[in-house]
């Protein structure tokens, strides 16, 4: 006999997890007496609910595997709300778990009672709540399952306190039985054909891939079946490294602000091949503008993606890696030379947007530049680090200004732009992914938000790197105001700042503050032999400087600022 507690850690440890990101409280403590005497299972303190959530999200993020985090009852489990939505947005695998009052106090308003079922309803994938003991063991099962498969999302577990206490015999189900769960993986290979036929056919055409490709680990499928095709690739924001970024047939990332070639290419074509995006607003610009002569086939794992932004010709359900291989078993059936010339006219004129107006800035100027800091770090790194972002300007850039190489590689928050989201995620990420560097490219007001975890890296020697771009600004905030509320800078203003580099010695961290151009490289390459700790980097930027192209709101994709 085994109490919920017990079935409940032993359950994690069926299910291979190796780190849990928790904050305890009165609810939990029986399940955190259990985890007192688990060594399999290492249990991670944030100094936030939020961090801690956050952290797990980076973890999924750079291993792809399942994130999990507990919260107690109450205000634990409603400071985890943006951390499950964040996830919900951008198709991350996440098992929440959250301490619930006993069940004969819930709806009594009791002491830290939250309703963390209806709460999160609208922002998860699924949620239980446990009212059975001998339920446990095939709920968390269940949840892990629903987590990871078909298009990924968070999956909350609600635990009250005396189902946790009460006893059971441990059973472990040998498998899975959800009938009404059934995720396509295989797409139809009549509309996989016809994908190709028209694919064949089409004189200029594109390749648009999102964070589904990653997820799904199909870029070396992608990328063979681009240079079989000869068809150009463009990613959305967080399909990038889905595709390699040095790669011949890369012309960039499309959306508000992405690169030139890249927008401009998608008002053009005449057929889309979409795989793994849900075509968000922040990629298409205005709908009408959005590739007006194009056919358009979407691979997606989700049906609900499919058609719900962007109206599609030919629908294709299915794993992204799987369907991907199944077009690649059918592509020697073709002629992909029939339309050599009109696309090699077609990658020419991408080729001239792209070098009319690169991604660029003022080299020359003596203060640090934003871009050129994020242009060391790729330097310095040699393109092979794990990069992390805060959202915002410092965001933008870290997509304009690093190469991916490779999935997993970029982590940031797309869908919600969670700020506070790129330091917790980092820390998650280095402890996923030790061997790898991590870097946090932050705001200075985003990296305030959770600027405590520093605190956890600390605690558990984790050597992640944080390149602060300081600007003393709400950056896009003021970067909006100052284009189209006429420099009035209402609230945006971070005059009250603390010395980031007597804030991280506090903690025991390493501080650092480069205030010249010349010393930005040599501070990354020292900050890259520090092994046991957290560095934190305040670089003094140029206070002025904005995110260029950027595609207005309402305007479409090819209508962009330049400057």
């Amino acid at each position: 006999m085994m109490t919920g507690a017990q079935i409940l850690v032993e359950s994690l440890m069926k299910e291979g997890v190796d780190i849990i990101f928790g904050y305890p409280g009165g609810v939990l403590l029986g399940v955190y007496d259990t985890l007192f005497d688990s060594q399999e299972v290492k249990h991670i303190l944030p100094r936030h609910e939020q961090g801690g959530i956050h952290a797990a999200d980076g973890y999924a993020r750079a291993t792809g595997k399942v994130g999990v985090c507990f919260g107690t009852s109450g205000p634990g489990a409603t400071n985890l709300v943006t951390g499950i939505a964040n996830a919900q947005m951008d198709s991350i695998p996440l098992v929440v778990f959250t301490g619930q009052v006993a069940t004969n106090l819930i709806g009594g308003d009791a002491f830290q009672e939250a309703d963390i079922i209806g709460i999160t309803r609208p922002i998860v994938k699924h949620s239980y709540m446990l009212t059975d003991v001998e339920d446990t063991a095939r709920v968390i099962k269940e949840a892990f399952h629903i987590a990871r498969t078909g298009r990924p999302g968070p999956v909350v577990i609600d635990l009250p306190k005396d189902v946790m206490s009460a006893k059971t015999k441990f059973e472990w189900p040998d498998k899975v039985n959800l009938p009404g769960y059934n995720p396509t993986v295989k797409g139809h290979l009549g509309q996989i054909k016809k994908m190709l036929r028209m694919l064949e056919s089409a004189k200029k055409p594109l390749i648009y891939m999102g964070g589904g490709v990653v997820s799904s680990e199909a870029n070396e499928e992608l990328v063979k079946f681009s240079e079989i095709t000869g068809v150009p690739v463009i990613s959305s924001f967080l399909g990038l490294g889905g595709f390699p970024g040095t790669h011949e047939n890369f012309v960039g990332w499309l959306g508000m602000h992405g690169n030139y070639a890249s927008n401009m290419a998608m008002a053009e074509p005449d057929f889309i091949l979409a795989i793994g995006t849900r075509f968000s607003d922040r990629s298409t610009g205005r709908i009408s503008g959005f590739a007006p002569d194009a056919k358009i086939a979407h691979i997606d794992v989700d049906p609900a993606s499919i058609s719900k932004n962007v109206a599609i010709e030919v629908p294709i359900v299915g794993d992204c890696k799987a369907v991907l291989k199944q077009a690649l078993g059918e592509i020697d059936k073709y002629n992909w030379d029939k339309m050599a010339q009109p696309r090699k006219d077609w990658f020419a004129k991408i080729k001239a947007w792209d070098k009319e107006h690169p991604f660029d800035y003022d080299r020359k100027a003596d203060v640090i530049k934003p871009q050129y800091v994020v242009e060391s770090i790729y330097k310095v790194t040699k393109g092979d680090a794990i990069i992390c972002t805060e959202v915002g300007q410092n965001q933008m850039w870290a997509g304009q200004f690093y190469k991916f190489k490779s999935p997993r590689q970029f982590i940031s928050s797309g869908g919600l732009g969670t700020m506070g989201f790129g330091f917790p995620a980092a820390v998650g990420a280095k402890l996923g992914m030790p061997d790898k560097e991590v870097f946090d490219i932050a705001g200075d007001g985003s990296f305030m938000m959770n600027l405590q975890e520093i605190c956890t890296a600390m605690q558990y020697n984790i050597a992640v790197k944080v390149a602060i771009l300081n600007n003393k600004y709400l950056g896009m905030i003021r970067q909006w105001q100052n284009m189209f509320f006429n420099n009035r800078y209402s609230h945006c203003c971070l005059d009250c700042q603390p010395d980031f580099v007597k804030l991280a010695e506090s903690f025991g961290a390493v501080g650092m503050r480069i205030d010249k151009k010349a010393d930005v490289e040599n501070a990354i390459r020292e900050s890259l032999k520090i092994k046991d700790r957290p560095v934190i980097m305040d670089f003094s930027v140029d206070r002025d400087e904005n995110v260029f192209p950027m595609i207005p709101a309402g305007a479409a994709v090819n209508e962009m600022l330049l400057k």
